[in-house]
C-alpha cells in the first residue's frame, strides 16, 4: 500500500474558532516530518484549509505555515472536495485541526471514505470526545468520577419555566461558582466561570454564541492534572502533568501566554495517585472509542484524595509549549519519535 517514503498529509486551519491554535500545532508537526524526511522516513504535505472552508494546494498551504503567503493569489490556489484527486498522493492523513469540523468527526469521516488512514480516533471517538454533553454521559455509565453537571440547549433559555428548574438544579446540585460551558469547543472558548445568578445568566447568553448545547459544571477546588495517551490495539499513559496559572481559572489567554501559566512535569504526586490518573487516563479513552492520541484532563483534590476526570481532548494541541508532545518527552518519546509512532499507529 505505501511506497519506501509514505507521503503525509498534514491537514490544519479549518471552520473554527480554534483556527489559529491548529496553524501553530500543524507547523510543529510539519517541521518534525521535515525532520524525519531527511531521515528517509516520510515525505510531508501541508493542507489548508481556510476559515470559509476551502482546501488550498500544498504551496499556498506551506506558505501559511511559514507566513509567506502575501505574493500567493488566493483564490488560484483553492482546492474543491469534489476533487480530492488532487491529493492522491497521500498515503496518511495527520490533522491538525482543533474544535468543531475538525475533531468532532466531521473530518474523520471523509478521510475514512478516502480508503487512506489517519492519524487520531474515528468518527465515534472524535464525536463522543468533542460533545462534552455525550461524552460526560458515556462516563456516567462507565462508572467513572467525575463531578457534578447539568446540560441545556440554547432554545431553553426562552423557556422561563425551564429556566426555574435549571437555577433550581444548581443549587441544589452544582452551587456557585459553576462553569458554564459550550459543549462543543475546547481551548477555553466561550466558558465562564459564574459566582452567581447573575453572572450564570451572562454566562449561558455566551456560551450560546458559540453552541446550541451548553453545560453547567460545579467548580472544583483542586489541582489541575493532564496525561497523555498513545496507541491503539496497545495503548499507554503518560507521566503525568500539572497545570499552573495566574488567574482565576485556566482561561484561553493563560492557555496560550507563558507569562500567565506553566507547567510542571512531572507533577508532584505520590506513586499510588499517579498510577491511578494514568489508568484511569485510559479507561475514559476505551469508554468513548479514542485511540490514537489523546490528552485527558484531570481536577484532583488533595484533601479527599479524589480524581475526577473532566474531558478527553481526542486532537491535543501540538504546539512548542502543548502539553501532550511536552509530557511525552518527558516519557521519553522525543517529538520527532512521537510523530513517527502517531503515524504508524495509524497504519495499524
Amino acid at each position: 500500500m505505501f511506497s519506501n517514503k509514505p507521503v503525509i498529509g498534514v491537514v490544519f486551519g479549518g471552520k473554527s474558532s480554534e483556527h489559529e491554535v491548529s496553524i501553530k500545532s500543524a507547523k510543529t508537526i510539519y517541521n518534525a516530518l521535515r525532520y524525519l524526511s531527511n531521515k528517509e522516513r516520510y515525505i510531508a504535505r501541508p493542507i489548508y484549509i481556510d476559515k470559509y472552508g476551502y482546501w488550498h494546494d500544498y504551496i499556498f498551504s506551506e506558505s501559511i505555515l511559514f507566513d509567506k503567503k502575501d505574493h500567493l493569489i488566493f483564490e488560484e490556489r483553492r482546492v474543491n472536495l469534489t476533487n480530492l484527486s488532487k491529493m492522491e498522493d497521500i498515503d496518511v492523513w495527520f490533522p491538525c485541526l482543533h474544535g468543531p469540523n475538525g475533531e468532532d468527526g466531521v473530518i474523520q469521516g471523509l478521510f475514512k471514505s478516502t480508503g487512506k488512514p489517519f492519524v487520531g480516533s474515528g468518527v465515534l471517538g472524535s464525536a463522543l470526545g468533542m460533545d462534552k454533553i455525550a461524552m460526560k454521559s458515556v462516563f456516567k455509565s462507565y462508572n467513572l468520577p467525575q463531578v457534578p453537571y447539568i446540560s441545556l440547549n440554547k432554545a431553553d433559555i426562552q423557556n422561563n419555566l425551564y429556566m426555574k428548574s435549571i437555577y433550581e438544579q444548581i443549587n441544589k446540585i452544582i452551587s456557585y461558582p459553576c462553569f458554564i460551558k459550550p459543549a462543543n469547543l475546547g481551548s477555553s472558548v466561550g466558558i465562564t466561570k459564574a459566582y452567581s445568578k447573575e453572572e450564570f445568566i451572562t454566562g449561558i447568553e455566551f456560551a450560546a454564541k458559540y453552541d446550541e448545547r451548553i453545560i453547567v459544571e460545579k467548580s472544583i477546588e483542586g489541582r489541575e492534572l493532564e496525561c497523555g495517551v498513545l496507541g491503539k490495539s496497545f495503548m499507554k499513559s503518560s507521566v503525568v502533568g500539572e497545570v499552573k496559572f495566574q488567574t482565576d481559572w485556566y482561561t484561553y489567554e493563560s492557555k496560550y501566554n507563558a507569562n500567565l501559566s506553566s507547567t510542571i512535569i512531572p507533577a508532584d504526586l505520590n506513586i499510588e495517585i499517579s498510577n491511578k490518573i494514568q489508568k484511569l487516563a485510559i479507561e475514559a479513552c476505551k469508554a468513548i472509542n479514542a485511540y490514537g492520541l489523546a490528552r485527558v484532563d484531570f481536577f484532583y483534590q488533595e484533601s479527599t484524595q479524589q480524581i475526577y476526570i473532566n474531558e478527553v481532548n481526542t486532537l491535543p494541541g501540538f504546539t512548542k509549549t502543548s502539553m501532550y508532545p511536552t509530557l511525552w518527552e518527558a516519557s521519553g518519546l522525543k517529538l520527532e519519535k512521537l510523530v513517527a509512532s502517531l503515524i504508524e499507529i495509524a497504519k495499524e
